[in-house]
């Protein structure tokens, strides 16, 4: 399924590598391209150590940015 402002680069093995989007497309679909991008980011991050709301406040707050 092709869709219009979205181009594949592709390997010698017709493997999908990366992704080109025009301009025009990204301005159309910027909100539904940042819920993408997101999730992914979430996503990369899933096996990072958890931390309480109370010890990232305290971090915050010790740098002076809360």
């Amino acid at each position: 399924m092709a869709m219009k402002g979205v181009n594949f680069i592709t390997d010698d093995k017709n493997r999908r590598k990366a992704v080109v989007i025009e301009l025009k497309t990204i301005e159309e679909h910027q909100e539904a391209i940042e819920d993408f991008l997101d999730i992914i980011i979430a996503e990369s991050r899933n096996d990072e150590p958890k931390r309480s709301w109370s010890d990232v406040k305290k971090s915050l707050k010790k740098k002076a940015k809360l």
